[in-house]
């Protein structure tokens, strides 16, 4: 073993993590973080991994790539795992795998290392990513060996290891919970958590903690804020309303242009997938939306109790499937809607990059086709509702739904009386068989 590239994100975990490696295999240690939108303090950390042992760290800017190539293709599957989970954690994942990848095959390294406990689902992405991409590659997982645990059964241990070795790193023994951020969502786990009867939402114990993007819904403003989102072929391409201006400046975000629709008024000014995310994410924190707190089923066989901020994500769900109740045909989207389980399983469980995912996607990208056009949603303490949705694509004709007279005569009402006689015909004789059952 001659090179060695090590996920690190700066604290302790990780900063032992180097600092062993270098010590167990005697060989050069390469860092590598991605910024994939956690907006953690990134300065200093090329010098702190040198610091600790690193003989280079690279720091890959994903949060374009995160956005555009992965959280946007899985909202476009409508993904999300149990009913409740929005998958920031698992999208996240791959995207960070193949830039690490990436360094591996540059520096031509001999091995990829990574920190996930052998009781999460982490490490099973992370490594069912590499065998995709670098299937040459070894991969150390230094929680799964018994030497390491044994010289870490707890994180007082560590911390001591870091003062032995002047591993600069600020870290306490207790934390009252584990977190994970990125541009999607952060989570929380472990910690006063895993008592599932603890209420994570209380107003007077956790007002300080779990709202770190989003403000509790009774936090939230007494007035509803709207933002309209603009869609083409099942993306988000532009924003309106009155506070997304402002938080285009505040996060010096580059708009790709204005447009305003034929018939509108609006004018959307249109970002990149990274600046949708980064405004939707303020509107919806500030209105206290997309708080999840769940008990899930890990890959891994154990269930595992999870709180979640994703107020980006959660209103882009809503607006994605409300563009897709006028634009999309019926059984596409029955056919699409019977595929989200599985599609929401392949990421959640790490096959990101499997064949099979793929296939998916290429059934997903063409029921999108079509779903083009604007939402309107009201934002109110907690919660997401629609306002309106419109679309010169749309399969919506009011002359048809309308309960008054059909202008159109498109719709002949007495043709139901065929279509249900139809249907009901194996029923009834369903019936009969079951009557005859009952016979002796």
């Amino acid at each position: 073993m001659k090179k060695i590239v090590v996920a690190y994100s700066g604290g302790l975990d990780t900063s032992v993590l180097l600092s062993w490696l270098k010590n167990r295999y005697q060989c050069e240690i390469i860092a590598y973080c991605a910024d994939v939108g956690q907006e953690d303090e990134l300065d200093g950390l090329e010098k702190k991994a040198t610091t600790t042992g690193a003989s280079r760290c690279y720091i890959g800017d994903l949060k374009e790539e995160f956005a555009r190539d992965y959280i946007y293709p899985m909202f476009q599957a409508g993904a999300i795992y149990e009913g409740q989970y929005f998958l920031g954690t698992s999208i996240a994942r791959p995207c960070i795998a193949k830039g690490m990848i990436d360094v591996v095959l540059k520096e031509k390294a001999d091995a990829v290392a990574h920190g996930a406990t052998g009781k999460g689902n982490d490490q099973v992405r992370f490594e069912l990513g590499a065998a995709m991409l670098a299937p040459h590659v070894k991969v150390i997982a230094p929680w799964r060996m018994d030497e390491f645990r044994a010289e870490f059964p707890g994180r007082a241990e560590m911390i001591a290891y870091a003062e032995k070795h002047n591993i600069p790193v600020q870290a306490s023994a207790k934390k009252p919970y584990s977190m994970d951020r990125n541009l999607l969502h952060i989570s929380y786990e472990a910690g006063m958590l895993e008592d599932v009867w603890y209420d994570s939402m209380d107003p007077k114990k956790n007002r300080n903690y779990f709202t770190t993007l989003s403000c509790l819904p009774e936090d939230a403003p007494d007035k509803a804020e709207y933002v309209q989102l603009l869609f083409e072929k099942g993306n988000c391409t532009g924003l309106f309303g009155s506070g997304v201006a402002a938080l285009v400046k505040k996060f010096k975000l580059k708009a790709t242009g204005t447009v305003t629709l034929a018939g509108s008024n609006d004018p959307y000014i249109c970002l990149t997938p990274y600046g949708v995310m980064k405004v939707l994410n303020a509107l919806g924190g500030r209105n206290g939306c997309g708080r999840v707190d769940m008990v899930e089923n890990r890959f891994v066989g154990m269930k595992s109790r999870g709180v979640y901020e994703t107020p980006g994500g959660s209103i882009l769900y809503m607006a994605h499937r409300q563009m897709e109740s006028i634009t999309m045909d019926r059984e596409v989207m029955h056919l699409r809607d019977s595929l989200i389980p599985k599609y929401a399983a392949l990421v959640y469980n790490g096959f990101w990059f499997s064949p099979e995912r793929d296939a998916l996607q290429a059934l997903v990208t063409e029921s999108q086709k079509f779903v083009s056009g604007e939402v309107r949603i009201k934002l109110y303490k907690g919660n997401i509702l629609p306002a309106g949705r419109k679309s010169a694509l749309s399969l919506y004709d009011e002359a048809i739904a309308t309960m008054e007279k059909d202008p159109t005569q498109s719709y002949n009402q007495n043709d139901a009386t065929g279509f249900i006689s139809l249907n009901a015909l194996r029923l009834k004789a369903s019936a009969r068989r079951g009557g005859k059952k009952g016979k002796k």
